[in-house]
């Protein structure tokens, strides 16, 4: 395969008039990637970093085959590749002279092309997290409930919402990929946030919904602060985020775990979220330098 079978751009319009039709017509795999660009479009180009982000089609015969997009400073996330087109796009992307610090996909396309940009650079190639995506069937909410109630994030909870935003990224070894003020902005907007609060009024887990693009919804930034872990808090804020997507019409609710975190899986399970797919995120660095002889 030629690199050059891949059409990049910048440009958001022109890489959904390109790939919106394949991304849509199988949303669950291509969940990320419809969120991303959804927030793209509207949010505008900065949504994800101070870059500019990228964009490739990968077309055979006439028809889209693949598609990646990259925001850096974040991971390259592309749709499944065979090995073959997993190494023509890593050889395409290092003749650019591109940085990458990772891969994101299933967990085929992401062990293919982090074995791939092993080989073309030198890199070296860490198994950051293994995901595993969900989609809720029959929505089943975990007993018993705890005390209190859920309401949606408003205004008042701009600062709140901030700071949780932050403490999630550290909890889940993330960057903060977002201004956390923005962050808050636009979830508070979309009304987007469930919050489960005690029966004093503290909030005390969350769960977010991403935007409905084709039909399918993520939940996703569950946490709850580690003080108040394992008294169902997060159990019950995301059957409200869920039971509140389905509500607002989302056809397909999804959502990703860690596979190294046995509770939370065994919890989304109880809810009724199904195994879709296997996710793996790995992280490039340069190989170290041995030190030159003083």
């Amino acid at each position: 395969m030629a690199w050059d079978d891949w059409y990049l751009t910048r440009d958001i319009d022109d890489f959904l008039a390109r790939a919106g039709d394949f991304l849509r017509a199988e949303p669950a795999a291509h969940t990320v990637h419809l969120t991303v660009t959804e927030t793209l479009r509207t949010r505008g180009a900065r949504s994800y970093g101070d870059e500019p982000p990228e964009f490739g089609v990968l077309e055979q015969d006439q028809k889209v085959r693949a598609a990646f997009f990259r925001t850096p400073p974040h991971r390259l996330c592309p749709t499944p590749l065979t090995p073959a087109e997993a190494d023509a796009l890593a050889g395409l992307l290092h003749d650019r002279g591109q940085p990458l610090p990772g891969v994101q996909g299933d967990q085929d396309t992401a062990a293919a092309f982090a074995d791939a940009w092993r080989r073309r650079t030198g890199a070296e190639v860490t198994l950051h997290e293994r995901q595993r995506l969900y989609r809720l069937g029959e929505l089943t909410v975990p007993q018993p409930v705890p005390p209190g109630r859920a309401r949606t994030a408003g205004p008042e909870d701009r600062a709140h919402l901030s700071r949780w935003y932050r403490e999630f990224c550290e909890a889940v070894g993330d960057s903060v990929y977002q201004d956390p003020g923005q962050w808050a902005d636009s979830r508070i907007e979309q009304r987007a946030v469930t919050y489960w609060e005690d029966p004093g009024g503290e909030p005390v887990a969350m769960a977010c919904l991403g935007p409905q693009v084709a039909g399918q919804v993520r939940v996703s930034c569950v946490y709850t602060p580690p003080a108040l872990r394992r008294r169902g808090y997060a159990g019950a804020a995301t059957a409200e985020a869920s039971r509140t997507a389905r509500e607002r019409g989302a056809q397909e609710v999804l959502l990703f775990t860690d596979l190294a975190n046995p509770t939370s899986n065994a919890l989304y399970q109880r809810i009724g979220y199904r195994p879709v797919a296997d996710f793996a995120l790995y992280s490039f660095s340069q190989p170290s330098q041995p030190s030159q002889p003083s």
